[in-house]
């Protein structure tokens, strides 16, 4: 079903990329309606070039002129000490006229509401909104649109929007995270630098060894695991629009500015023609530009449901290109080849002999033959060409038949995708509508509109308007001088005349009136749209931490187990309460029983996310009666908040909100509070003075921090088990090889990673080595935070119970927090690590 009619071309946005002044430039010379763009460090490119705050006017002007909306990327976690900072950077976009701010940090918006009630602003993607519900939790801070989940389908994509009703973003082309965006902390752990902060050292790109059951399963040449080809959804473009995308996004602020003017151009052609009721489809030679300027291989990502074969090749984690072909043989000088893509001398070849951990052969080609005979120009695909590299590009020797040919560059292309944004002209014009009237004796009046912009100016001639002997003033002359607008931003559209009688002006003075007006017509393109702004302070309202917990037993422990035998040893301890976190809902009740029978409270975790269509699983959690709920995403959260709205008498489990809900700043807590949640747990991103810094601005008395625990690195859609142990593609015909055996993936350094699968189906990979915070305890008891957690994956009963003991001391102030983690070393060959809180 097409609802075509209903959208019209101008409900529907191409939002693109901008790194840097010459991006955003080939952005706006090749079609884009809108832009993003990171300044300085608050965004999710900290590697991009990035644009100063002080150009915030400057960048908002040129993009004004030409119509264009101007984004700013800040979907980051905001820690405590950068509040101030953030409140800086939100009042400066406020100035410049920003369109809209893209956040992360629900305690960023906060302060951005308290600043301003009508600035506009979009959820992030890192916001990890993927179910209807996830987006209505945004409602009462009236966000203007939601970036949805790059794991969302079509199907759901369309649910949202018909529950929801809020504008959808949705990215179309470039990268792909392997992992949810926003729950991604492999980074952070393995190197320190942060996915949520904008440094992700692309850990997804590396190869693994796939363990199962600890036993390394051979796998050819695929040893990228983790590495997604690149998303491009040009060729279902209507389906996207029909299912109620407004904003067509593209990922690339890393990107060249030839990437953004070839990916930009291409999209904007399909969404046009589709307009205008044409074949929208990329023909090949379309399709081969844009794997030229970059690409891993192209997939519809999850876009047609999931495919874990097609999403992940696994046999190269970089850009490779457009597909040439094969070696066939080799000569004295040259590599023959039987072409797929058209080639020509001077584009940029590299030879893929399986595996991209080596050195790859590379370089340019000088000659193209057939037989002995040279050819010119560029040969079309099709035939057996011999190809002639540089001098000393390529050693002949290294290379063997049946290697892959890539063809990675092709500077003509590049060239002449330049000269799209390399113009003294303007970059696009607008109509400009005219009024002409006049009569004997009075001066010539012109009325200049400007309808996309709003804006009217009135200029008259000089001199009055003589009777014509001859030669009257009529619509052909006014057409001819006053439409001579080339050079300008605007072209002559509507032309109304209404003269009385025979009249003339000289063309000097039309020449005159047309140029004057052009120049107060222009400068009014760049103004910027109003917003309220209050004066605020962003640590104005900051509580003060609970009292120290160190005179009153030192807090509570509680554990959370995945499996039976675990719940079994943690009942036997004086843990507080016992989380059940299971692979499977089936075992829940099991659960449930141990802790009734020992007089625990148990509380039970819901997955990392939250789909449409996944309520079930939250209604049975309610069936099961526990006393409290570990709540791991907004949808979730707002699920369980409108069932204790509309049943007000009824007994409600208590709500915990756990790491996942990237609570980074004391705003961020108290927005959590407000809404209704009982609990709070702070970020896997916060390190130990991030941590103490957010502590002594939050009421500590409702916050449980997790102290011991193998970090959730990736959370995927994608099913290491579906893709590589079996032959499914999803999980109606993968055979559930997760029911029977255990994956890991092995790091280059020879450590193992568990993967472990949810009711959904989605992947989590676990550090291999357990991380702890046991040396900071003091600290955290002094600054009244109340509860801790210890997390448990693959140990046996004697274990927890020997680790439960350790940290009970250790809170008790009977042994000190780094011996605890000694111990454990001691006994754990893998060792243990002091995690993400480091001084």
């Amino acid at each position: 079903m097409s609802n075509q009619a209903a959208v019209r071309r101008e409900d529907i946005e191409l939002l693109a990329p901008a790194g840097d002044w010459e991006c955003m430039r080939a952005a706006v010379a090749n079609g884009a309606d809108a832009i993003f763009f990171g300044v300085e460090k608050f965004n999710a490119r900290a590697r991009a070039n990035n644009f100063k705050m002080d150009e915030l006017p400057e960048i908002m002007a040129f993009l004004h002129r030409y119509g264009v909306k101007g984004f700013l990327t800040f979907n980051i976690l905001v820690f405590e000490d950068e509040l101030r900072n953030a409140q800086e950077l939100v009042e400066a976009c406020i100035n410049a006229g920003v369109d809209a701010v893209i956040v992360q940090d629900l305690g960023l918006v906060k302060l951005i509401r308290e600043i301003s009630p009508d600035f506009p602003i979009h959820g992030s993607t890192q916001m990890t909104i993927t179910s209807p519900e996830a987006v209505e939790f945004t409602k009462p801070f009236g966000m203007e649109r939601v970036v949805l989940g790059r794991e969302n389908n079509l199907k759901q994509i369309a649910k949202i929007g018909e529950q929801a009703k809020l504008p959808m973003e949705v990215f179309v082309h470039g990268a792909l995270c392997v992992s949810y965006s926003g729950q991604c902390l492999t980074s952070e752990m393995w190197g320190g630098r942060s996915a949520n902060r904008g440094e992700c050292a692309q850990a997804c790109r590396l190869p693994y060894d796939l363990m199962v059951d600890g036993e390394h399963k051979p796998m050819g040449n695929i040893a990228y695991l983790l590495s997604p080809k690149d998303l491009a959804a040009i060729d279902i473009m209507p389906e996207l629009i029909e299912a109620g995308v407004t904003s067509f996004k593209i990922e690339g602020r890393l990107k060249s500015p030839e990437y953004v003017a070839n990916v930009v151009s291409k999209y904007r052609s399909a969404i046009d023609k589709y307009f205008a009721g044409q074949d929208a489809r990329p023909s090949a030679e379309e399709v081969r530009e844009l794997q030229q300027s970059f690409s891993r291989g192209f997939t519809h990502g999850f876009l047609d449901g999931t495919n874990n074969k097609q999403l992940v090749e696994g046999t190269f984690p970089k850009s490779r290109g457009v597909y040439l072909g094969r070696v066939e043989r080799l000569t004295r000088d040259s590599v023959v080849c039987l072409i797929e893509a058209p080639l020509k001398r001077g584009d940029g070849l590299v030879f893929d002999a399986g595996d991209p951990t080596k050195k790859e052969e590379g370089g340019r080609v000088y000659d193209l033959r057939r037989g002995k005979v040279k050819i010119e120009g560029e040969v079309a695909q099709g035939g057996e060409i011999e190809i002639v590299m540089g001098r000393n590009d390529v050693d002949l020797t290294k290379l063997h038949v049946g290697d892959r040919i890539w063809k990675t560059s092709d500077p003509a292309l590049d060239r002449r995708l330049r000269t799209t944004f390399e113009t003294d002209k303007p970059y696009r014009t607008f109509p400009v509508s005219v009024t002409v009237s006049g009569r004997e004796g009075e001066p010539l009046r012109t009325i200049w509109t400007d309808a996309q912009k709003n804006t009217t100016v009135v200029v008259q001639s000089d001199m009055p308007l003589e009777r014509a002997m001859n030669r009257p003033l009529g619509r052909e002359v006014l057409e001819e001088q006053l439409g001579r607008l080339g050079g300008s931003l605007y072209h002559l559209g509507e032309l109304t005349v209404s003269l009385e009688g025979d009249v003339i002006v000289p063309k000097s003075e039309l020449n005159r009136i047309r140029r004057e007006a052009v120049l107060q017509l222009e400068p009014l393109r760049d103004r910027p749209p109003v917003y309220v702004k209050r004066d605020v302070d962003a640590y104005g309202d900051a509580p003060h931490p609970a009292p120290s917990v160190l005179e009153t037993g030192g807090g509570r422990l509680t554990v959370l187990c995945r499996t039976l035998e675990q719940v079994q040893a943690s009942v036997e301890t004086d843990a507080a309460m016992i989380y059940a976190d299971f692979e499977f809902i089936k075992q829940f009740p099991d659960a449930i029983a141990v802790c009734r029978a020992a007089g625990k409270p148990i509380a039970l975790a819901t997955p990392r996310i939250h789909m449409p269509g996944e309520n079930g699983y939250h209604r049975n959690i309610l069936k099961l009666a526990p006393d409290a709920v570990l709540v791991r995403n907004t949808g979730a959260l707002y699920f369980y908040l409108k069932e204790r709205m509309e049943n007000p008498g009824a007994k409600h489990p208590t709500l915990i909100g756990d790491f996942s809900l990237n609570v980074a700043n004391h705003k961020t807590v108290e927005l959590f509070r407000e809404a209704g949640l009982d609990w709070v747990t702070p970020s896997y991103d916060l390190n130990v003075q991030q941590m103490v810094d957010m502590l002594r601005l939050s009421d500590t008395s409702r916050l449980e921090l997790v102290i011991h625990q193998h970090l959730p690195m990736f959370h995927t859609e994608h099913c290491v088990y579906c893709t590589f142990m079996s032959e499914g593609t999803n999980f109606t015909n993968c055979g559930r090889p997760c029911e029977e055996s255990r994956a890991s993936l092995r790091d280059r350094i020879g450590f193992s990673h568990p993967v472990r699968v949810d009711e959904g189906c989605r992947n989590t990979v676990y550090n291999a080595i357990e991380q702890s915070g046991a040396e900071y305890l003091t600290t955290f008891q002094e600054l009244g935070v109340p509860s801790y957690r210890v997390e448990f994956l693959e140990e046996d009963a004697a274990k927890v119970r020997e680790v439960l003991s350790l940290y009970r001391a250790a809170m008790q102030g009977r042994i000190g927090g780094t011996e605890v983690w000694k111990k454990l070393k001691a006994i754990n060959q893998l060792g243990v690590t002091r995690g993400q809180l480091v001084k």
